[in-house]
């Protein structure tokens, strides 16, 4: 009898990647979720995966197991007629650990930022090694154009998140995985909607620390407190350190230009390699040294991890070119926190020659709609030369404070369209506009090209 699996918030990135592996095992895939929408759902039907748009109780099949989504909670429709027909039913990390990950050798990447990119680089130096692994990231990596796969060697990369798990097991859904390889990137606070501080995160990166055997390997950035902190808890595990300040870790980078377009790789041993990429940002090279040691724990050499990132074509919304209008270009990055604004912006910054950085600005998250980070935002943003922050309806907060608070010029708009033309009419040639939200924005992107194409015309 075949296997099926039902699987509810199934337009997620990380359960549409559950469900594209699933599919690639042989079971048969179903799924519901409130908005069914592209590209997600373009990749799902694409693989013969039924969706339905809705929670309605009707569309679960009696002989399937669930896997229930962490944006569910109780009072859901389908949620409820679940527990109420003893339906069988798992969470989506725990069916990953049981039906994929138990044979596996797992390479985690976890850490409040970067953790798309850095797992993004690291799935493609073993790819390029020839190692074929499996991947499940939070983003669409462009080397691969999908967000995840099974791969057909003996290694997994997986996004390790911090986020609870499900309604009914709310540990951190990284637990779940067991690493023999994990990198921790950096530790902030965030998810406030879950964690009451800085603290409850850190135990929670113990409670991961705790999986990883012996014979494994955990990286680090050297001397960050609070990371410190968090393994004088309990370590078991050999441990390597990496910096970006060019001395004192075991895996240095030292940056040859403001941008990170060129820097000098010094891996233990006294090996020295130089990178010159296409991809920009102190933060950037962080997540490929991450990456490079991760990798030769498996047996990618340095050398090679070196020529596999030249040819590292980046991660869909992470600082990704929508388009140029008359020299004024368009890009989409899913920075929500403030130091990605402010890694993000720094990053752009001088970029290529170019003129004036105008961040355009949509606080999204749980953690930002709470204000957890609001008197953070204004410095986070020193880099742009302008800020259009929006002020959705939900946010339950004023953005006024942080406008006054700005060291550069910003203004505050509630209306989408009234944004659009705000930005246009301050646009220059050469000038980037950065946006920065970790949802669609009302489609945005492709509306300032627009308003910027008719502009050109007139």
């Amino acid at each position: 009898m075949q296997q099926r699996l039902h699987i509810l918030g199934i337009c997620g990135t990380f359960m549409g990647g559950l469900a594209l592996i699933a599919r690639e095992l042989g079971w048969e895939v179903s799924g519901c979720d409130a908005d069914v929408y592209p590209p997600m759902s373009d990749q799902l039907a694409a693989a013969g995966i039924a969706l339905h748009e809705g929670f309605d109780p009707e569309h679960l099949p009696d002989d399937a197991l669930i896997v229930v989504g962490n944006a569910l909670s109780r009072g859901n429709p389908a949620v409820e007629a679940v527990l109420s027909r003893g339906m069988p039913y798992q969470s989506g990390p725990q069916w990953l650990a049981e039906a994929v990950l138990a044979d596996r050798w797992v390479l985690a990447v976890s850490g409040t930022h970067g953790k798309t990119t850095a797992s993004s680089m690291l799935a493609w130096l073993l790819e390029d090694a020839g190692l074929s692994p499996g991947f499940l990231i939070g983003g669409v990596p462009l080397n691969f154009g999908v967000s995840a796969r099974l791969g057909s060697g003996s290694f997994f990369v997986i996004e390790a998140d911090e986020y609870d798990t499900a309604f009914f097991d709310k540990r951190a859904k990284f637990v779940h995985y067991r690493p023999r390889t994990l990198i921790v990137n950096n530790l902030e606070f965030d998810h406030a909607d879950i964690y009451p501080d800085l603290r409850a995160i850190q135990r929670q990166f113990h409670h991961l620390m705790r999986c990883v055997p012996g014979n494994g390997r955990v990286f680090t950035p050297l001397d960050v407190p609070v990371v410190e902190q968090m393994l004088e808890l309990g370590c078991w595990t050999p441990r390597e350190t990496l910096s970006v300040v060019g001395s004192g870790a075991d895996w240095n980078a030292t940056l040859e230009d403001a941008g990170g377009t060129t820097w000098q790789l010094a891996a233990p041993g006294g090996e020295s390699l130089s990178v010159g990429w296409g991809q920009r940002g102190a933060h950037n090279v962080a997540n490929a040294l991450g990456a490079c040691a991760a990798a030769r724990h498996v047996g990618v050499t340095p050398k090679h991890a070196v020529h596999a990132l030249e040819r590292f074509l980046g991660v869909r919304r992470r600082l990704e070119l929508s388009g140029e209008v008359s020299s004024v270009r368009v890009y989409d990055d899913f920075a929500h926190h403030p130091t990605a604004i402010a890694s993000t912006l720094a990053a752009m910054k001088g970029a290529f020659g170019r003129k004036r950085v105008l961040a355009v600005i949509e606080p999204r998250s749980n953690t930002m709609r709470m204000g957890e980070h609001r008197a953070a935002l204004a410095p986070s943003t020193a880099d742009a030369d302008e800020v259009f922050w929006y002020q959705p309806k939900e946010l339950g907060w004023s953005l006024e404070d942080v406008v006054e608070s700005s060291t550069v010029p910003a203004t505050i708009s509630e209306n989408i369209d009234e944004l659009v033309a705000l930005i246009v009419r301050q646009a220059l040639p050469g000038d980037d506009i950065v946006v920065m939200s970790n949802g669609a924005f009302g489609g945005i992107h492709q509306r300032l090209l627009l308003a910027l194409a008719e502009r050109h015309q007139e």
